[in-house]
């Protein structure tokens, strides 16, 4: 358990591996919107499916891992700090709303709606027209997926506790879904036989070489095989769930929180 008056994780090798996943984080997201990926997403169809997953699949678990909002809290200044804590305590209308927004179904239904959305013809080729919409865009992919992956990690302020082997398998449950409409979104993108978005019509055959149709089907594969994160995430679950039924129910870890030493 973290000393008060040192702060979270005090232990050195928690603390580096949280930093790691920070920076890991945040380096994604510039890599996303900051690098020439982000102009090259105007013009190439797979491209903008890779900033898509970096921004849905990369970024926000690698964020939550790190667990940031402990350290943000103490090295505000104290009178800052105090005002935080108050406006964050257990029945605050923040923390309501944190718990409210962070069910499985609640999470899971803003994901996938906000995901397909914005790959609905009209509101994709309006992103790729006008650069407040894009950015718009954007901030929805993010922060939809925030709240995707936070019951999955449960980082501080909890929005609840893990409550068992049942939740475990709701959570299985939950991204099993999410697999399965990701893969059904790949395919119907991948497999259409014709192009979904004009805007692209000759810029992929100017740098690859591809028709629009082949590049739209190269980027169904990759929002496919970003897939491959949901079964990262339900391959940890399941060794967790091993784990904790191994030790019993009054020893089960938080997800994201390291084990203390003993």
């Amino acid at each position: 358990m973290a000393d008060r008056r040192r702060g979270p994780d005090p232990h050195p090798l928690a603390s580096a591996w949280r930093l790691s996943a920070y920076l890991a984080g945040l380096a994604t997201v510039a890599v996303a919107l900051l690098s020439p990926l982000e102009h090259l997403a105007e013009r190439l169809f797979t491209a903008h499916m890779v900033q898509h997953q970096l921004l849905l699949m990369v970024a926000p678990p690698l964020l939550l891992l790190a667990n940031p909002f402990p350290f943000t809290v103490w090295a505000a200044p104290p009178a800052l700090r105090r005002g935080l804590q108050r406006f964050l305590v257990e029945r605050s209308v923040a923390r309501r709303a944190l718990r409210a927004l962070t069910r499985l179904p609640v999470a899971g239904l803003l994901y996938a709606g906000n995901l397909w959305a914005w790959h609905w013809p009209p509101a994709y080729e309006a992103a790729l027209r006008h650069h407040v919409v894009h950015d718009l865009e954007h901030l929805a992919f993010f922060g939809t997926a925030v709240l995707f992956w936070w019951p999955i990690i449960n980082p501080a302020p909890r929005a609840r506790g893990v409550r068992g082997g049942l939740y475990y398998g709701l959570r299985i449950a939950y991204l099993v879904l999410a697999t399965a409409q990701n893969t059904l979104l790949g395919a119907l993108l991948g497999l259409t036989e014709r192009v979904l978005y004009p805007s692209y019509a000759g810029t992929a055959g100017e740098l690859l070489g591809l028709s629009a149709l082949e590049d739209q089907a190269l980027g169904g594969g990759i929002m496919w095989s970003g897939g491959h994160m949901y079964l990262i995430a339900i391959l940890v679950l399941l060794w967790q769930a091993l784990e904790a039924e191994g030790r019993g129910p009054a020893s089960e870890p938080v997800p994201g929180r390291p084990r203390p030493g003993r």
